[in-house]
């Protein structure tokens, strides 16, 4: 059972933008400690229209309210390329490899091989503009929390940027349907972590999400009203030789209540090497893993989540 007795940190975003860099590395510092405890923190006053946050749960909830036919006119299972419509029971995050309880949508930001959208739209009125604008605004707040995390591990603050110039990063809508009380061990989402560098979720006001601290304590993460909660993932653990925590949570939502919420996840170049950064080892601390492509790594993790790729 999750407890109250610890909390995530609540970040003011706008005291990180702009200032003089001694300035930036008080804040990068600030966050970096947030990365290092929890792996989790809430950032408020990060820029994001609410008008903006806002069009993009009408359109999901728009889409998920469409006929299962049409959905699935959109399965994931038909798109190599990690993109579409994901339905109940073909996603397992938990280690147990059980269905989640959950439905969803991906959409990407990387064109395909020739520059052409590889994303799955609905025909549905509004919803790629509306989508389109908070992934837009997402890809830019991810860059700024890049820049923070690069000044907290002592390298440049743009060091990151060449490593997201064609992204295979996911905005991914979620959809969890109202739970019986008799189905409290069976989570919308299992324990899992994060598979790429930075994970910005929008929930709506109805919680569920816990989060595992280093302890091992489980603790909740309600919403907070104009936040978004930052997490870490495991790509970025990797490089920082596991200086920045990517901490497993879950998703167990209220019984008799349907739970929305949006995360963006910040996933580097396909060619991007993820290998030991620099200060992030000594003698007394090995690099602890092989450096990997972004993109074989991320396809690895993909294999073992989806049951239509483990049957390839």
């Amino acid at each position: 059972m999750p407890t109250q007795l610890q909390s995530l940190p609540i970040l003011e975003m706008g005291d990180f933008i702009g200032g003089s860099g001694g300035d930036d590395r008080q804040r990068a510092r600030l966050i970096g400690e947030a990365a290092r405890t929890f792996g989790f923190f809430y950032l408020t006053g990060h820029g994001v229209p609410e008008a903006v946050t806002g069009g993009a749960f009408a359109a999901s909830r728009a889409f998920f309210a469409l006929p299962a036919a049409r959905k699935m006119a959109l399965s994931i299972t038909q798109n190599r390329n990690n993109r579409g419509y994901v339905s109940f029971g073909e996603e397992g995050l938990g280690d147990d490899g059980a269905p989640d309880a959950k439905e969803a949508f991906n959409i990407g930001v990387a064109p395909g091989p020739d520059g052409e959208d590889v994303n799955s739209w609905p025909q549905l009125d509004g919803f790629r503009s509306a989508i389109i604008a908070y992934r837009d605004a997402m890809q830019v707040l991810s860059g700024r929390v890049h820049r923070l995390f690069a000044l907290d591990l002592g390298l440049r603050p743009d060091f990151f940027d060449s490593y997201f110039t064609h992204p295979l990063s996911t905005l991914r809508l979620l959809r969890y349907p109202p739970r019986r009380a008799a189905d409290a061990a069976d989570p919308g989402a299992g324990q899992h972590t994060d598979y790429g560098n930075v994970t910005l979720l929008a929930q709506d006001a109805i919680g569920g999400l816990e989060v595992r601290t280093r302890e091992g304590v489980w603790i909740t993460a309600p919403p907070v009203p104009d936040a978004l909660v930052c997490n870490i993932g495991d790509c970025l653990m990797r490089w920082s030789n596991d200086v920045l925590v990517s901490n497993p949570h879950r998703v167990v939502s209220p019984a008799g209540a349907e739970r929305f919420s949006i995360a963006y996840f910040a996933d580097p170049n396909a060619d991007a090497e993820v290998s030991c950064l620099s200060g992030c080892a000594g003698p007394d601390n090995p690099p602890r893993y092989a450096p990997i492509l972004a993109g074989e790594y991320l396809r690895q993790r993909f294999d073992a989540t989806y049951a239509y790729r483990r049957g390839s």
